[in-house]
This record gives C-alpha cells, sequence and structure tokens, in this order.
C-alpha cells in the first residue's frame, strides 16, 4: 500500500525529468517506444500466464487480445510519429502582414496518469502508455488491484523496461486510486465504469486536469439483426465476441435487437454457434475465461436467475471457478431492466421486433446514454451506413464485430456515457499533445491597421483595408 508520501515522491521526480527536456527529442521516444515493445515480446509467456490465472484466459486469446495488439499499436506509433510531431507551417493571412508565418507545435502535457482496468491489464495500460510516450510524456500507471497477477508482471516489466522518473507503475485499491487522484496531474487518461469515471472527472476539476474517459457506457452496446441479414454470419461473430474473456469487454455486445421474422432461426444458429466453438459445456472448456471475482460472479448468477424463465440457452455456472456459461435470455422487451445496464458478463439477452419497426428501435437507442460500440448486420449497406452516420456512439461495424479497433489510423473512443476522447496512433498522439500555435513576428514593414487613431481619414482607409483582409 502505497503512501501519500510516496506518491507525491514518485511524481515530483518525473517533474523533474520531463523539465529537463529530455522527452521533448523525438528520436529518444521512438528508442523508448522501441523499449517497449521488445519488453512485451521478451515477457510473452509470462503476460499469458498472469492472464490465465487472472482471468482464466487462453494463450491464443491472451495474445489476440492484449500482446498482439500492444505491438501492433507501438508499431503504428513508431512508423507515423516523425510525421506527426513536425510542426506545422501556417500562413498567417493578410490582416497579420508582414509576419505571414505561424508555427503549430505539439506541446508534452507533461505528467500523465493512467487508470487502467482488470479486464485487459496490458493492453489498456501499455496501448495507453505508448500514446503518451509518443507524446513525450512521462506516467505513473496504476494498475487494477483485482488482476493482481498481471499487475504483479506489469511492474517487473516497466521497473526493468524504465527508469521510475520516466514510467512507474503502482498497485493498490481505490484508496491509492483517490490519492493519485488528488494529486495535480497534467492529464489523467481511466478505462472503466461510467459510475467511477463520474469521480475521476469530478476529482481532475479540482486541479483543472483535463480527462480522457474510456467508458463502457451506462446501458451498453446494441447489435441489431434485420431481416436480410446473414443469420449464421452475425450467429457465429456475435457467439464468438459474446464468450471472448466472458464477455467483460467494454466494446462487447450487451443485447441484441433481432427482427422476429429470423429470430428462431438466428437463436438456433446462435446456440450451434456457442457449441461449435467452446463445446456443449462452456465451463468445463479450459479454454473458456472466467469472470474476474467471486463478487462478478455472484451478479452474473444472481442476474440470471431473475429470468431463468427465459433462459432458452446456458444458465449454469461454476462458482469455484468462476466461470458462467454464455447464456441467451429470450424474448426481453425492450424496456426491461436488463437492457438498460451494462452487463459485463456472458449473459446475452435478445429483444424481437418486427422489421418494419426498426426506426422505434433505433429511436429507443437514440434516447438512451451513447454506447462505445454500435454493430449492425443487414444486407442493406446503403441503410446501414446511413444509420451509423447519424447515430451517436463511440465506433462500431457493419456484419462485423470488434475489428474496428484493430484498424490502424483510425480513433478508438466514446461519446457522453461512453467517455470522451479518443486515441490509437496518430490520434494517440493527439490526445497526449497540445497544439501551440506561435506567430513568428517581423520587424520591419509592419502595417498600422491595429493601432490608434481610430477615427479620422486614417481610420476610413484602415477599416476598408480590414474588410479587404478579414474575409
Amino acid at each position: 500500500m502505497h503512501t501519500q508520501e510516496e506518491l507525491d515522491k514518485i511524481l515530483n521526480s518525473q517533474r523533474d525529468f520531463f523539465r529537463s527536456g529530455k522527452t521533448f527529442d523525438i528520436s529518444w521516444r521512438i528508442e523508448q517506444l522501441k523499449k517497449l515493445r521488445d519488453a512485451v515480446i521478451e515477457n510473452e509467456i509470462e503476460i499469458e500466464q498472469a492472464l490465465h490465472e487472472d482471468l482464466g484466459r487462453s494463450a491464443l486469446e491472451a495474445y489476440f487480445c492484449d500482446i498482439g495488439s500492444v505491438i501492433l499499436e507501438v508499431n503504428e506509433i513508431i512508423k507515423g510519429l516523425r510525421k506527426w510531431a513536425k510542426p506545422e507551417t501556417h500562413f498567417s493571412g493578410l490582416t497579420c502582414f508582414p509576419s505571414v508565418t505561424t508555427k503549430v507545435y505539439k506541446i508534452p502535457y507533461g505528467n500523465v496518469l493512467i487508470i487502467s482496468p482488470f479486464n485487459f491489464p496490458f493492453l489498456l495500460s501499455l496501448g495507453v502508455l505508448a500514446a503518451a510516450i509518443c507524446g513525450g510524456n512521462t506516467a505513473i500507471i496504476k494498475a487494477s488491484s483485482k488482476s493482481q497477477s498481471s499487475t504483479a508482471v506489469l511492474q517487473k516489466i516497466i521497473s526493468k523496461t524504465f527508469e521510475p522518473e520516466f514510467v512507474t507503475v503502482i498497485d493498490g485499491d481505490h484508496d491509492v486510486a483517490d490519492m493519485c487522484l488528488s494529486m495535480n496531474f497534467d492529464k489523467i487518461f481511466y478505462t472503466g465504469s461510467p459510475k467511477i469515471g463520474k469521480h475521476v472527472m469530478e476529482a481532475a476539476s479540482k486541479n483543472l486536469t483535463p480527462v480522457v474517459l474510456e467508458l463502457g457506457g451506462e446501458n451498453g452496446n446494441w447489435a441489431i439483426v434485420r431481416k436480410d441479414a446473414n443469420i449464421k454470419d452475425a450467429a457465429r461473430k456475435i457467439a464468438f465476441f459474446k464468450m471472448c474473456n466472458s464477455g467483460q469487454i467494454c466494446i462487447n455486445i450487451n443485447q441484441v435487437a433481432v427482427a422476429s421474422e429470423i429470430a428462431d432461426d438466428f437463436l438456433q444458429a446462435l446456440k450451434e454457434e456457442f457449441e461449435r466453438q467452446i463445446g456443449k459445456s462452456a465451463i468445463e472448456n479450459p479454454e473458456y475465461a472466467k469472470l474476474i471475482t467471486k463478487a462478478a460472479y455472484e451478479k452474473c448468477s444472481s442476474e440470471a436467475e431473475l429470468y431463468k424463465d427465459r433462459i432458452v440457452y446456458g444458465g449454469k455456472g461454476n462458482p469455484d471457478e468462476q466461470k458462467f456459461e454464455p447464456t441467451i435470455i429470450y424474448p426481453v422487451n425492450i424496456d426491461e431492466k436488463i437492457v438498460q445496464h451494462e452487463l459485463f458478463n456472458p449473459l446475452l439477452p435478445v429483444v424481437p421486433f418486427a422489421d418494419k419497426d426498426i426506426d422505434k428501435i433505433l429511436d429507443v437507442v437514440a434516447q438512451r446514454e451513447h454506447g462505445l460500440a454500435l454493430y449492425i448486420f443487414t444486407k442493406n449497406l446503403r441503410w446501414a451506413k446511413k444509420v451509423m452516420a447519424t447515430q451517436q456512439y463511440g465506433g462500431g461495424c457493419i456484419n462485423e464485430v470488434c475489428l474496428h479497433i484493430m484498424v490502424k489510423g483510425v480513433p478508438f473512443g466514446g461519446t457522453g456515457h461512453s467517455g470522451m476522447g479518443s486515441y490509437h496512433g496518430k490520434w494517440g498522439f493527439m490526445e497526449f499533445t497540445h497544439p501551440s500555435s506561435v506567430l513568428i513576428g517581423k520587424t520591419f514593414g509592419n502595417l498600422s491597421l491595429r493601432e490608434h487613431p481610430y477615427t479620422g481619414k486614417k481610420a476610413k482607409g484602415k477599416k476598408t483595408l480590414l474588410k479587404l483582409f478579414e474575409r
């Protein structure tokens, strides 16, 4: 358990290091990013073991979701950083003549706090760290107390790779997090629930610290399956994603709205896909992830019990191993409680609707808090693109799930109750730097348009020129 004095000492050492100017060197940043990437590769086995101990994740799932994704992110940043960090040159305009050159410098914020979650303890700490490093910042990572094995490995990797005055990982419970939040950081990045996100934002406001919030969304993420969708393809992808990390993913599908015309066929295909991919008993399959804590298991089990008369697949659990089967609950009305909060587990409520009433479904989704993701399955791409261009959500896919976060060059982030701010690649660089505009003045040939007198003959001429220039 860290004390406030210890935390203050760490932050002060990072402030001194930042003021040394070392992090402003782009070549130095790239060197640190390469060290980070190499450290992840060298500790691949330990990371996989830690994820298995904390979440029951298989080695392949650990690599796909955490290890490989971090490497992908760091490589993209290394490739683009010099271009992104180059100062921009802009024409100042005739109003500023003769000082016609303005530079935009990308300045690091300084000292960053990263509060990472348990569900992807490496991706959502080291991926964010990569963005902070590429922006030229120092970082303190407050790792989750729930994923203890991963936090221990994370501390080991970072302490061997970087000096503590540059990057440090600390553990501890909510009290430690609150101590960190009371400190005067230059930027805070938090991944987690909307409830804690509000707490983070309130604490940050006391020091006017800018925040990035990556949140799951108050009402969870929707998948919508129209009657013209490829049923087997939709079922295959939805089944995979709902089982991934046992549903403990901020962009996971919280509930499915399916056209009643195809509901029976979709449910049958979904059941078949669960069994094809994980076997007849998911909780007996060593590849199937567990829920992070006993409390998380009990919450999942208790909610399933409330809807036991409508469970059409799954519904069983193993409390000793904290595993609960992927569970389909059908039919569920769109106004029921289970589809109005984030589940973060393998329960999957299915809401039937008449396909002709799709606009009503979209209206309800729009009226609720914005999700971090939206997924649409249909052959009508023109309609789907229009929906995706007019709904409010973080990101999403048409006829696919989750892969939008793997695409290079595009942002990832939420809106409203699913967060604020974006990162990944160039967007992470922009999130962790402040653009400072600097006009380079001339010491000769200056026009006197801005100077007194503001009346008389000269004023008339000045106004004529201003109307000409300020267009």
